[in-house]
């Protein structure tokens, strides 16, 4: 036998005995909150990439309230979703574990299942008033996973609304969950408001044309509609002097709907901009390079508030990195996916999991023979390549894909991949040669490879101790367009 099946084989015995503790959703009574306990607002923008921020050095983009947080916090140069599809990786974010511990939650539309615990629940147990407005868990039925309400809490038409039922001497914990800057987009709205096409950057996977341009152009017109809205809501706080004691999070859940962002591995899909401001307990102005995940959002709440975050979460708490010290292992990241759109006959699912270190993104593609994109032909949802959203750079790739010029651009975005892919980040940053079959590097994917190995074994992954496709069989509720 060997080392990698014998390895499989332990995992399984390591599944059977996790999976009690990691299905039954069982924590011990939170304890009441401390006298000093901080409010938290959680803002969400919806497929918001790094590094589209005026802090990040975009100059295309004017996201003022972002950079001031940032400026007064904490600037995270690394953080990362979980998954590159938002309800995965909402579902991450609200349990504080990886997507492939949540059975169907890994799925976009796929139900969160009650019996795992989310910080809300935690928190509104613990005493603080919960809620939250716009685009919380999902898309999917909170129902189907056997809850009465989104798993994000209580919906409410406002921050405003949701802040006049809470009293002054009550923590709260608010999500605001923007619909900006998700697709569609008013074509041409960018140019209409005056932007400038020449002060965007073009990455090196998309055609630099007039048409895509344009297209960057509406995206961050909404990108700063969003930046606007969290504003909005920084000044409640201050008209309420709450601002000195709420933690307030800006961050994104998966990336920029692109072709080659959002619904891949590569960093246009999973690296976020992330800002955390909390002037009460932290000191501003920190720029921190370390390697984060959303998941580790949960646990940094729960902590913030005084609870201990239950064992199951795979996050670990932000609070010292906010503290300016250093933590151990934040030196890689790990990010997944299974079942986007249900774009591929027999309703299949693209799974892959991902390490990302400062050096390497070492991707490994679990079912290569698949298109990853989706079917070239429209399967039941999208259209064609239906897991890259139908946007109009997009529609060009598409049309020019035979095309000397411009095929480059298709075979990045569409064209199916072999099982593993390695990329030298310091040299590529984009991501653009796959050098996993270059001597050169065998030594780096050999320990890529075999650290993503052990993270899929420590953390129970189906695909690692059981490769049974399941993902493949889980319903999918989403919509269907003809």
């Amino acid at each position: 036998m060997n080392t990698r099946v014998f390895l499989r084989s332990l995992c399984g015995l390591l599944l059977a005995i996790v999976s009690p503790l990691t299905s039954s959703g069982a924590a011990s009574e939170p304890k009441p909150l401390s006298n000093t306990r901080p409010n938290i607002l959680f803002c969400l923008a919806d497929d918001w990439s790094w590094p589209h921020a005026g802090a990040y050095g975009d100059k295309g983009v004017r996201t003022p309230t972002f950079d001031r947080v940032a400026r007064e916090g904490v600037l995270f140069m690394d953080a990362f979703s979980a998954a590159p599809s938002c309800t995965p990786s909402r579902a991450a974010i609200l349990t504080g574990q990886a997507p492939h511990r949540l059975e169907e939650g890994a799925s976009l539309y796929g139900p969160l299942l009650k019996k795992f615990p989310v910080y809300p629940d935690l928190l509104e147990q613990a005493g603080c008033a919960v809620g939250f407005s716009g685009k919380g868990w999902g898309p999917g039925n909170a129902q189907a996973g056997g809850r009465a309400l989104n798993p994000a809490g209580p919906n409410f038409k406002s921050f405003g609304d949701f802040l006049k039922t809470v009293a002054a001497d009550k923590p709260f914990c608010f999500w605001f969950g923007s619909h900006e800057p998700h697709r569609a987009y008013e074509k041409g709205s960018g140019l209409k408001s005056g932007m400038n096409p020449q002060k965007v950057f073009v990455p090196p996977y998309l055609p630099d044309t007039p048409e895509v341009r344009s297209d960057i152009l509406d995206y961050y017109f909404a990108v700063q509609r969003f930046d606007h809205d969290v504003g909005e809501l920084l000044k409640l706080l201050e008209e309420r002097g709450q601002s000195s004691n709420t933690l307030v999070v800006i961050s994104g859940d998966n990336g920029w709907p692109f072709p080659r962002g959002k619904a891949n591995l590569y960093d246009a899909g999973t690296r976020q901009p992330l800002a955390i401001r909390w002037p009460a307990r932290f000191k501003g102005g920190i720029t921190n390079q370390d390697f984060v995940n959303l998941t580790d959002l949960a646990p940094t709440f729960l902590e913030a508030t005084g609870l201990k975050p239950p064992p199951e979460m795979t996050g670990r708490s932000l609070l010292p990195l906010l503290a300016g010290q250093k933590q151990s292992n934040r030196d890689s990241v790990f990010v997944e996916r299974e079942r986007h759109a249900n774009v591929r006959k027999g309703d299949l699912s693209y799974p892959a999991r991902a390490i990302r270190t400062m050096e390497f993104l070492y991707v490994c593609n679990l079912r290569p023979d698949r298109w990853p994109a989706g079917d070239p032909k429209m399967y039941k949802a999208v259209g064609p390549f239906g897991d890259c959203d139908n946007s109009p750079s997009k529609d060009f790739i598409l049309a020019y894909r035979h095309d000397l010029q411009f095929s480059k651009y298709f075979e990045l975005a569409f064209a199916k991949r072999p099982a593993e892919e390695l990329y030298d980040r310091i040299n590529d940053p984009y991501q653009l040669t796959n050098v996993a079959d270059h001597p050169h590097y065998a030594a780096a994917k050999k320990q890529m490879r075999k650290t993503l190995d052990e993270w899929m074994e420590t953390t129970a992954d189906p695909r690692f101790s059981n490769d049974d496709d399941r993902w493949d069989k889980y319903s999918y509720s989403g919509a269907i367009k003809k």
